[in-house]
């Protein structure tokens, strides 16, 4: 049995989302926080993806098949590690900074909040006019077919100060609402401009809103929010950290695609199972719960 006790500063209480903010995160499908995380916490974890790259580990995960996890070999103009909070100290302190989740179980509407996957996000910078680090319109639920809920929600957590040359995550407001936006895998498809045509044929409206952020702020977006990012034109790199988080009333659900072909996710070859076989995404060794207001 898990046991947890999360306790906010009367200071941080004060930048909790208010009962409109929640409003807002419902009808447009993102959230932009106050300045809620000291600059120290952030240069740690800059120390940590340091680290990280190297290949240092203090605490190594098994089963690295089941997560995307980006080697100094691999040819990419973004690297994605995964669960890197679970492995490395100084990414931990970030990923489990229980503001974060305090905020994403206000926006969800949720006494408790787990941990479902986290991502370092390393953006290297690119030629003007290049698609070279362009991250395709896509929604995180279309790869998380098995979770049961629609109320998963990813914080995105620039290291620096992010303005638009850095090619920072990008929503389309309000497409949470939009018909068929589980189905949305288009991560890697460069070509922003050709989908949002087609949205258009569709009838839909396009605002995009990118995700701008001074350095302590975070965003929060919906998992049926789209969204993506163009290429780092600045001349530094550009990290961030993305937490995915699910409610309390997420498990796992048997989920099969449109061709009739039963979906699984890595991640569920990473978690204990439960007694009829099924992954337990409550799994504290691997989704430990980062923000509970229920008495244990």
């Amino acid at each position: 049995m898990e046991t947890c006790a999360f306790r906010l500063s009367e200071e941080q209480l004060a930048l909790l989302p208010t009962e409109a903010d929640i409003a807002f995160y419902e009808e447009h499908g993102w959230y932009i926080s106050k300045q809620i995380l000291p600059d120290e916490l952030l240069d740690t974890a800059i120390l940590g993806s340091e680290r990280y790259y190297r290949g240092e580990r203090d605490t190594p995960l098994l089963g690295k098949n089941a997560y995307s996890d980006w080697q100094p070999e691999d040819k990419s103009f973004i690297r994605n590690n995964e669960f890197v909070s679970l492995q490395n100290k100084q990414l931990h302190e970030l990923g489990f900074y229980p503001i974060i989740a305090a905020i994403a179980a206000r926006l969800s509407r949720t006494k408790r909040i787990r941990l479902f996957a986290d991502s370092l996000l390393c953006k290297l910078p690119t030629i003007k006019d290049s698609h070279n680090g362009v991250v395709g319109w896509h929604t995180d639920k279309a790869y998380w077919s098995t979770c049961s809920s629609d109320k998963l929600l990813t914080a995105w957590i620039p290291f620096q100060n992010c303005d638009e040359s850095l090619g920072p995550l990008i929503v389309i407001d309000g497409s949470h609402k939009w018909k068929d936006t589980h189905l949305m895998k288009n991560f890697f498809d460069p070509n922003l401009n050709e989908l949002e045509e087609k949205f258009r044929q569709q009838g839909k409206q396009i605002t995009k809103v990118p995700m701008t952020l001074q350095k302590g702020q975070v965003s929060f977006h919906h998992c049926l929010t789209i969204h993506g990012s163009s290429p780092n034109y600045s001349d530094s790199l550009r990290l961030a950290m993305a937490v995915h988080m699910q409610d309390d009333g997420n498990h796992y659900r048997p989920f099969w695609n449109q061709k009739g072909e039963q979906i699984h996710i890595g991640y569920e070859a990473l978690c204990r199972k439960l007694h009829n076989g099924h992954p337990d995404f409550s799994d504290p060794a691997v989704f430990p719960i980062l923000w509970s207001e229920i008495e244990t």
